[in-house]
C-alpha cells in the first residue's frame, strides 16, 4: 500500500494520525478553533464547511480559507462539505456542491477535500480530476449513519472509491449490535490486506464504535478523527484524550 505524504505529514504510516474537525459557524470562531489545535494533539485539520454560516458565500469561503493557512502553519488542511445526505448540517445542491469544492481548489489554501462517493453524476470524477490537477489530494468518502452494510458491500465501496482515483479511502457506518462493529474492523483488515493500493479511513460510529477510533490502526485504518470543543460526528473522542490513548500503543512503523 502505498502512503500519502501531505505537508511532511505521512499518511498509512505508523500511527493512525488525529484529525479534528473545525465546526465553527462565524470565521472568528474558526480562526479560535484552529490556533488551538497544536495543543490538543491534532496532526491535520478538517474544515466542516457545511457548518459555516457563509458557506454559500464563495468569497467569504475563500477568505476563510486564507486565515485558516495562516492559523495552522503546515498543518495540513482538509476540506469537507458534508451533505445532509450523509450527516451534514447544512443542504447544499449538486451544482453549489461542485461549485464550492472548485473554489477550495482555485484558493490554493486547501491540501485536501473531501468528495462523497455518491454524489452522482459526473461530480467525483470530475471533482478528483480536478484535484489533482491543482496538486490536491483527493478523500473519496462514505457514510451510513443508519446501519453497517455488509462486509462485501463495504469492500466494494472501497475498491470503488480507489477505483476513482482517491488518495485515500474513507468510510463510516452506525453499528446496531457489537458484530457490526467487528464486521467494520473485519472488512477493513480484508480491504488491506488483499485491495488497497492507498490509505484507509475507516470507523463504527457512536458509543458501541467508539473502540475502532482507538484500535482501527491495528486492522488498516490510516486516520482517527477526535474532537475539540464540538464534535462532528457521534463517537468522537477528545483529541487530546486520543492522543494519549494511541501513545500506548506499538503501532507498526
Amino acid at each position: 500500500m502505498n502512503t500519502v505524504n501531505v505537508r511532511g505529514l505521512e499518511i498509512g504510516a505508523g500511527r493512525p494520525k488525529i484529525a479534528v474537525s473545525l465546526t465553527g459557524a462565524a470565521r472568528e470562531d474558526l480562526i479560535a478553533q484552529a490556533r488551538a489545535l497544536p495543543g490538543l494533539g491534532a496532526d491535520l485539520a478538517e474544515w466542516r464547511m457545511d457548518c459555516f454560516a457563509q458557506v454559500e458565500n464563495s468569497a467569504a469561503v475563500e477568505a476563510c480559507l486564507r486565515d485558516l493557512r495562516r492559523s495552522l502553519g503546515e498543518m495540513p488542511l482538509l476540506a469537507t462539505f458534508r451533505t445532509d445526505r450523509e450527516g451534514g448540517s447544512h443542504p447544499l445542491s449538486a451544482p453549489h456542491y461542485i461549485a464550492l469544492n472548485e473554489a477550495v481548489l482555485s484558493s490554493g489554501q486547501a491540501d485536501l477535500i473531501d468528495v462523497e462517493l455518491f454524489s452522482g453524476g459526473d461530480c467525483v470524477p470530475h471533482l478528483v480530476a480536478a484535484a489533482h490537477s491543482a496538486g490536491v489530494r483527493v478523500v473519496l468518502s462514505n457514510h451510513d449513519f443508519e446501519k453497517t452494510p455488509l462486509k462485501d458491500e463495504l469492500i466494494r465501496r472501497l475498491c470503488r472509491m480507489q477505483e476513482l482515483g482517491a488518495d485515500l479511502l474513507k468510510i463510516a457506518v452506525m453499528p446496531r449490535c457489537r458484530s457490526d462493529v467487528l464486521l467494520l474492523l473485519q472488512a477493513t483488515e480484508e480491504m488491506l490486506s488483499q485491495h488497497a493500493r492507498k490509505p484507509l479511513i475507516t470507523m463504527s460510529m457512536g458509543d458501541l464504535g467508539m473502540v475502532t477510533r482507538i484500535c482501527g490502526g491495528f486492522f488498516g485504518s490510516a486516520v482517527t478523527f477526535g474532537s475539540a470543543a464540538q464534535a462532528s460526528a457521534p463517537g468522537q473522542l477528545p483529541s487530546e484524550h486520543l492522543r494519549t490513548l494511541l501513545s500506548l500503543m506499538p503501532f507498526p512503523s
